[in-house]
């Protein structure tokens, strides 16, 4: 992989980098959840349904609780009918009265031993009254469908807690969104158009793809503090929906860090601290829980599927006039993994596409099925919908004979224009990223028969919030910064060292930053949303401001260098001053940032990417080569490069992934049937084709320095590129996701 890195201007980082975990995770020293142990500690294991729909009838534990060294068995009549969610509550703790899906949990067991933990667990006897299971969207809102959820108006539903409870058209309606621009009639536009496009499209389920699966330790202390140690990446939202749950209040609960290992978006969602918190409590003895890797491709949190339906008004010019999405989502059994108040992938559940197009009807519908449900995943609802639009800006090209990179800056966003819907940008690069992605690529050039480029646009925005950390200077000269941002391998702990470092003129040495729990952090949203950078940094920006402000005002001098400076030239090392001006304890500050829009018309920073890969195709087989890829992208400053390199490089990866062999498979009953990573596939090394990046650093963003995104700017227009180079290649166009050598090769029989 090659990288060049477009500079006009200079920040105050270098290009040398140590990571502030890496010594820690490169020696084995980082702690995983699974990893972790305390005295008299239980393993927890539970009795999971094996139908996808059923009414439960009745529920034994005798044989269960005979078991040798089990300590406790617990139902939904121990503990409560308990429901629980990030938004919206509909995940029981333990079934009661149905299972929605294979792998429901029915009983929670704590035993001396995970093998008798899971032999009681197995001896748990439940007589079922099977149910129709609904594993199709679709057919899930046509009239005579099931009621998965017939409760649903009664679950506490946090984005509408204050209000009427959100209107929905069918029972199996998870979330919807209705987004307008211009004239939100958009037939009689498309009546009177030159041309209109119609085009469909699937993506399938997904696993985040993390390796280190979910664990889950649950103690309480003899004065009633509950801790949990999770590798949850909100701590302080988790903190909130256990107290919901668990109706114990929230300053009782510490959630305590620990390794979180990947991420990609999957774990905001973990549901196991409920059920080791009441075993914990009926035990009085600590509780442990670790998935397999079974478990967690049959219920973690994985990317909804998406049937996608795209129709563009046009005129001669290839102008967009009007455009209307329909999107269903297949959100599975609960809706408990979307964070956001209207329950569909992402907050809007569609992708910011980076043209002008004056009208616009957007219809996003998440469904309740018997599948496994969806959540967050890296960058929730843009795989689904650049899968579909950059597809469908390439065939409305090839229709009207206009080469889809010239349709493509014909209609991109400019300055003062608005993105599809009715998004405010800052400074578009569209135009920008494409010019240097012809160039970077050769485009146009000839390719060998069988071989093809295709090219794909993209935007992503850099995500808002508010966090606060605290920053205290010790007599010693060690500045010690405590952020409640858990570190999933982003480099938060580094962002955060850095910016402090560079805003104080001090020493790196002598910061030390640390991730600490919910007692001694403040408050965090999380890490996600493409925010860190922004937010995080940010709060570390205003932290070193206050401290540097205070130690001069105290001391009376500059600090500069890692030295502080008086009148006339004379200087006092750091250790000096610090020792003087802590003599009567610590000097503490608190460095808080809120990057929240308030304005609804304020202009977002927005990374633009634009994809070149070229693909060889084998005609008697389907394969699909990928012999070159190119991206060019609008990156800001870079605060730490090593690690900003590594997201760009790994989000390709990870789209290469879910472009060409990613798939959660389920069987006709509802079981998933990629139950391991031989069935579900992931790249590898031998799987990376040449990969080339451009970054253009000379339009900052509004974090720290001029920071903008970076964690979910490379994996979303990966599959698009790829679609097209096939189609120019060999003729097929290939509408779903994986493109595999099974499907091309379909394709290309059924064509001929």
């Amino acid at each position: 992989m090659t990288t060049v890195v477009e500079r006009t201007t200079s920040g105050p980082f270098s290009d040398d980098e140590i990571r502030v975990d890496g010594r820690d995770k490169s020696s084995g020293r980082l702690q995983f959840t699974a990893d972790i142990k305390r005295p008299n500690m239980l393993w927890a294991a539970y009795a999971k349904s094996p139908y996808a729909h059923a009414k439960i009838v009745r529920i034994d534990t005798t044989a269960a609780k005979a078991v040798p060294g089990v300590r406790a068995v617990l139902t939904a009549a121990d503990i409560g009918h308990r429901l629980w969610g990030r938004n919206l509550y509909d995940w029981p703790v333990l079934a009661w009265d149905r299972v929605r899906l294979i792998g429901d949990r029915v009983a929670a067991v704590a035993a001396e031993t995970r093998e008798a933990a899971e032999e009681a667990a197995r001896l748990v006897e439940v007589e079922y009254e099977e149910l129709p299971a609904v594993l199709d969207p679709v057919a899930a809102l046509t009239a005579g469908a099931p009621v998965l959820h017939p409760d649903r108006a009664s679950y506490y539903h946090a984005g509408f807690a204050d209000k009427a409870p959100m209107a929905v058209p069918h029972p199996n309606v998870q979330g919807l969104r209705r987004i307008t621009k211009g004239d939100g009639d958009v037939e009689p536009i498309f009546a009177a158009a030159h041309r209109v496009f119609e085009h469909h499209f699937f993506t399938p389920r997904m696993h985040p793809g993390y390796i280190e699966p979910h664990a889950t330790l649950v103690w309480i202390d003899d004065d009633g503090t509950v801790h949990v140690q999770t590798p949850n990446k909100a701590p302080f939202n988790l903190r909130g929906a256990l107290a919901r749950t668990l109706e114990i209040p929230a300053n009782t609960i510490v959630i305590e860090p620990s390794g979180i290992g990947g991420d990609f978006g999957g774990k905001g969602l973990t549901i196991d601290e409920c059920p080791c918190y009441f075993l914990a409590k009926a035990t009085g003895r600590p509780v442990r829980y670790v998935q397999s890797y079974a478990e967690e491709l049959n219920n973690g949190a994985g990317r909804h599927s998406a049937r996608m339906t795209l129709r563009t008004a046009v005129d001669e010019r290839g102008t967009f006039l009007a455009h209307h999405s329909q999107v269903v989502y297949d959100g599975g059994a609960y809706a408990a993994g979307k964070p956001g108040p209207f329950l569909v992938p992402g907050q809007s559940g569609y992708a910011t596409v980076p043209y002008h197009v004056p009208n616009a009807l957007i219809e996003v519908t998440c469904v309740y099925t018997n599948a496994v449900p969806g959540a967050h995943v890296r960058a929730p609802n843009d795989v689904q919908g650049f899968f579909a639009w950059e597809q469908h800006v390439d065939m409305i090209a090839h229709e009207l004979g206009i080469d889809p990179l010239e349709l493509r800056l014909h209609n991109v966003i400019r300055a003062g224009q608005t993105a599809l819907m009715n998004e405010a940008v800052k400074q578009p690069m569209g135009v920008a990223v494409l010019e240097r992605l012809r160039r970077e690529s050769a485009y146009g050039s000839a390719l060998p028969a069988g071989r093809a480029r295709g090219i794909s646009l993209v935007c992503r925005h850099t995500g808002a919030g508010k966090t606060s950390l605290k920053m205290r200077l010790e007599a010693d000269g060690t500045i010690y910064v405590t952020i409640g941002t858990p570190e999933q391998g982003g480099g938060q702990l580094t962002v955060a060292h850095r910016v402090a470092t560079a805003v104080l003129s001090v020493n790196p040495a002598r910061v030390m930053v640390r991730r600490g729990n919910t007692s001694e952090a403040l408050q965090d949203p999380g890490t996600g949303g493409s925010r860190v950078t922004h937010i995080v940094g940010g709060a570390a920006r205003a932290g070193a401001d206050a401290m540097r402000a205070e130690l001069e005002e105290r001391s009376g001098m500059r600090l500069r260098d890692d030295r502080f400076a008086g009148k006339g030239g004379a200087d006092e090392s750091f250790e000096s001053v610090a020792r003087r001006l802590c003599a009567a304890g610590p000097i503490e500050v608190v460095g808080t940032y809120d990057g929240a829009h308030h304005d609804p018309h304020h202009e977002g920073d927005f990374c633009f990417t634009a994809y070149a890969i070229e693909v060889e195709v084998d005609r008697e087989t389907g394969c699909v080569r990928i012999t070159d890829a190119l991206v060019v992208i609008d990156v800001g400053e870079i605060i730490n490069p090593i690690g900003h390199q590594g997201q760009i490089d790994g989000g390709f990866v990870y789209g290469l992934g879910s472009s060409v062999m990613e798939e959660l498979l389920l069987d006709e009953n509802g079981k998933v049937t990629t139950l391991s990573l031989g069935e579900y596939k992931l790249p590898t090394m031998r799987d990376i084709p040449p990969f080339r990046s451009v970054l253009i650093t000379d339009n900052p963003g509004q974090g720290p320095q001029g920071t903008k995104a970076a964690g979910e700017l490379t994996n979303t227009g990966v599959a698009p590129a790829i679609a097209n180079a096939v189609y120019n290649a060999v003729g097929v166009r290939m509408t779903g996701l994986p493109i595999t050598a099974e499907r091309v090769y379909a394709a290309l029989q059924a064509r001929a």
